[in-house]
């Protein structure tokens, strides 16, 4: 099972959905935006309730 979210991208600011795999609580990763095409770092949290919280930047900003 995975999870979808919604984040803006921190170089256009446009809307992208990301895919999570809710079985990694904590997860850290580089992933393309899918209009400008840079690379997002993404740090990803999975509380215990099932709550995700994304952290997303530009690859100076991680």
């Amino acid at each position: 099972m995975s999870l979808s979210h919604t984040l803006y991208c921190p170089y256009c600011n446009e809307p992208i959905e990301i895919t999570i795999d809710p079985s990694v609580p904590s997860q850290s990763y580089i992933e393309d935006c899918q209009v400008c095409c840079r690379p997002i770092s993404l740090d990803v949290e999975i509380d215990e309730d099932g709550g995700v919280e994304v952290h997303a930047a530009t690859e100076d900003e991680a």
